[in-house]
């Protein structure tokens, strides 16, 4: 593929992933108590190294709010932000190991629904976070996803305490900006394609930059310094290199180091798997994500990342869905947004900081309706219980606790979806009226029968009463569980004391009684 021939595509795309990034980045390093600037080298080194080794087509990864809460209690923890480094860069180590190993399936193992789950559960998340900084009140970082936050409220008592603390000129340019993009998305890309080239985003920011240094005097419509964007502003060439932290390699003996490095690798590769499978979904074009290449990309990436002072990298699903919705085609949107993020901290870092946080918030908040359409539910919940339940149990799970805790309770809701259908559907009866003084009572077995159809098999061979013919067909099962043969040799010693007869059939043929159950299916051919 040539990832050059849809740059009318990456580079608008790019722009938008790049309003959505930087405040993301800041945010996350904010909630993680880490340096600023830790989580926009996250940013840089997710987009530029990451997207260039990532086989992913339109995935963007970054510094990811899943892990704030790990990087926080460990900073504290390990001593220090350059010893806590040593375990991003061991943890991006790890990481290639699991690459190396083939883990990358892992993430083929999670059910669609909660897939789904965790994207509307996130757009969901994505609104109600935003709500706060639409309205101008910023008491919580960008990028603190977590339910409880790192200011001591939650996602509702925050809603409830912005009433309180609108800011009028940020309010007012959040309503513009989102009219803007509104206005943009469903009437003037459809007329011409410079609206195709020109996205949005970049017009809302413009126009919040303009506000701000109208207003930025006047008492009520002014924006307040906290309701802008804050990035590190260096005085010369070696106060930004100063940004810069580096590893103290002298703790890498300590065992709390390696404990936090794996839990880094650990938690970092579940979010990307988990993130590669939700944005494969999105992808319109439907590219499937090599996943162990994604983990070799993401290991790389915490290893350079920890190397220079950055936060733990993860493939992103807010930056990633914000690249799909803005037509990004090719891995070089997420490459160009990395550049688009260097070169601006360098060059323009007091442009960027004239930026209002509530026109971002505007952005934001069309991403997560985006992933969270109403029609949505509707849609699961016309494909059925099964596919509803661990949909909604993820969705409210993410919700009320966080990302990884939501996925975990709607993947156990789903195991336990599926153990039940197991059990109901191990095997099928036909009951005949009674002949010659015995009922007559077939039980035919599924295709595939385990030890978890135990309990639903054991039931109905006690329940079979006395005098019963059973026959027993056996020729669809394909695979047989020891502990259901185990299970049929029990009972046909019962069987002899409740004058039950049993006929077995197979593909070899039909045995009145069989001896044994064990024997006869030790020497049955089976797959």
């Amino acid at each position: 593929m040539n990832i050059f021939k849809n740059l009318r595509n990456d580079i608008p795309a790019s722009i938008v992933v790049f309003f959505v990034a930087l405040p993301l980045c800041l945010g996350i390093a904010l909630a993680s108590g880490a340096p600023l600037f830790s989580g926009l080298i996250a940013g840089i080194i997710g987009g530029i190294i990451v997207g260039g080794l990532s086989g992913s087509q339109i995935g963007v990864s970054g510094p990811a709010a899943g892990l704030a809460a790990i990087v926080l209690t460990s900073i504290g923890a390990l001593g220090g932000f350059e010893n806590f480094l040593v375990a991003v860069v061991l943890g991006g180590a790890i990481q290639l190991m699991f690459g190396v190993l083939k883990a990358g399936i892992i993430g083929y193992y999670f059910p669609s629904s909660v897939i789904k789950g965790m994207l509307t559960g996130i757009g969901i998340i994505i609104i109600l976070k935003q709500i706060p900084h639409f309205f101008g009140y910023d008491a919580d970082p960008e990028g603190d996803f977590a339910f409880f936050q790192v200011d001591g409220e939650n996602t509702f008592s925050e809603i409830f305490n912005a009433i309180n603390f609108i800011s009028p000129g940020a309010t007012i340019v959040a309503l513009v900006g989102l009219g803007i993009l509104i206005l943009w998305d469903k009437v003037l890309v459809k007329k011409a394609k410079f609206f195709q080239i020109i996205q949005g985003p970049l017009v809302a920011v413009a126009i919040g930059i303009i506000f701000y240094l109208l207003t930025k005097d006047h008492d009520t419509l002014g924006i307040s310094k906290e309701h802008l964007v804050t990035v590190p502003i260096p005085d010369d060439l070696s106060s930004f290199l100063g940004q810069f932290s580096f590893p103290n390699f002298a703790v890498i003996g300590n065992i709390d180091v390696w404990v936090t490095a794996f839990t880094i690798a650990l938690v970092a590769s579940l979010e990307t798997l988990l993130c590669v499978e939700a944005t494969d979904k999105l992808d319109p074009e439907k590219h499937v994500t090599p996943t162990n290449r994604e983990l070799l990309a993401q290991g790389t990436g915490n290893i350079i990342s920890g190397l220079i002072g950055g936060l733990p990298i993860t493939q992103v699903i807010v930056r990633s869905s914000a690249n799909i919705q803005s037509g990004g085609k090719t891995k070089m949107s997420a490459i160009i947004h990395g550049f688009l993020l260097l070169i601006s901290v360098i060059l323009i870092p007091r442009l960027l900081n004239k930026i209002p946080l509530s026109v971002l918030a505007s952005i934001l908040l069309i991403v997560g309706y985006k992933l969270a359409k109403p029609s949505l539910f509707k849609k699961m919940y016309a494909l059925g219980w099964k596919q509803f339940l661990p949909f909604t149990v993820t969705v409210v799970g993410i919700v009320f606790t966080d990302l990884l805790v939501g996925i975990g309770l709607g993947l156990m809701v789903g195991i336990a979806v599926i153990l039940l259908k197991s059990y109901q559907n191990s095997h099928f009866l036909h009951i005949e009226d009674k002949s010659n003084g015995k009922h007559r009572i077939t039980m035919t077995l599924a295709e595939e029968v385990t030890f978890f159809n135990k309990g639903a098999i054991l039931k109905e061979l006690d329940q079979l009463p006395e005098d019963t013919y059973l026959t027993l067909d056996v020729r669809k099962t394909r695979y047989l569980d020891n502990d259901i043969i185990e299970i049929l040799e029990d009972f046909s010693e019962k069987a002899k004391h409740k004058h039950i007869d049993i006929k077995l059939i197979s593909e070899r043929g039909e045995v009145e009684n069989p001896d044994s159950f064990i024997q006869f299916f030790k020497l049955r051919p089976r797959r």
